[in-house]
């Protein structure tokens, strides 16, 4: 990803907010230079780099820069400038992961945490574990336990199931995004854990798939080859003017896909992917007889 990878504050809010700076310019019939050259003759410490930062979402922006940019661009719709201060200040807030330190969630993802919590919609495929948004407490543990084992202590292992387990809120939060998953038949077959941890988890993903923003469907194994044999990805989709990314992750790291063209491939992927896979409603009867076999 090329902006906002420190994921401090909310890199979603902080892209709103530079398209509407960068569009405000525009209406005012300004170039960069012209608006550099008002901003100086204000308040504030401004350059043609530092606009540029800010209008690429490079940069974070303070309230009080939002008032010098409408002075400068002589707005005087003060309740735009509200809105656009109050997005400012909503930026910079920290999200839900800073009271968690690296240990327990990774330097690594917190950028997509942030991008995450600013969602429309995700469509993600998973052909090995049941997606972390769907995750019993139990289930994650046992991931932990199989993936890293002995790598923490029991102490970490707590804390990193806790964090899962607040970020799933995301979920069945106020006006919470659209989800799509595709899980891979094998996730219904693959025992991680106990079998109870199994019955447990299947029965979790039934009691979601009663929300009305979860989709979920099961990818059979006589669906034969498909785009899923190139491992699991997510499209993102986030707000207006934002195009959809795509995501991915593994043991080599995280990739953030932006380039419109591989986005495209992704989306036709995952399409290709939801009409080989079972019906919503033939989806729910594998999990339930998954669910039966492992009680």
């Amino acid at each position: 990803m090329s902006q906002g990878v420190e994921g401090g504050g909310s890199i979603v809010l902080r892209w709103q907010l530079a398209a509407a700076l960068k569009e405000l310019r525009e209406q005012a019939g300004l170039t960069q230079e012209q608006a550099v050259e008002r901003l100086r003759a204000g308040d504030g410490r401004w350059s043609r780099s530092k606009l540029s930062r800010v209008e690429i979402r490079e940069h974070n922006i303070k309230p009080r820069e939002v008032e010098q940019i409408f002075a400068a661009y002589r707005i005087s719709d003060k309740k735009k400038l509200e809105s656009l201060r109050r997005l400012a200040a909503a930026a910079s807030e920290p999200g839900w992961w800073a009271g968690f330190s690296n240990d327990e969630v990774p330097a690594s993802l917190r950028p997509f945490l942030s991008l995450e919590s600013g969602l429309v919609a995700r469509r993600d495929f998973q052909s090995q574990l049941v997606p972390g948004l769907l995750q019993t407490g139990e289930y994650t543990r046992a991931v932990i336990d199989a993936v890293n084992p002995w790598m923490f202590s029991p102490v970490e292992v707590e804390r990193r199931v806790a964090a899962r387990m607040v970020r799933q809120q995301i979920i069945s939060k106020e006006n919470a995004p659209q989800f799509h998953f595709i899980l891979d038949g094998t996730i219904l077959h693959r025992v991680v854990g106990r079998k109870s941890v199994m019955r447990d988890q299947m029965r979790k993903l039934l009691d979601v798939s009663e929300r009305e923003n979860v989709t979920i469907q099961v990818l059979p194994h006589d669906a034969g080859g498909s785009p899923g044999l190139e491992g699991p990805f997510s499209i993102l989709s986030l707000p207006e003017p934002t195009p959809d990314i795509g995501y991915a992750e593994g043991p080599a790291g995280t990739a953030y896909i932006e380039d419109r063209a591989r986005v495209r491939t992704l989306t036709m992927r995952f399409g290709m992917l939801a009409g080989a896979a079972l019906s919503q409603a033939e989806s729910l009867e594998a999990i339930a007889a998954a669910a039966e076999r492992f009680s």
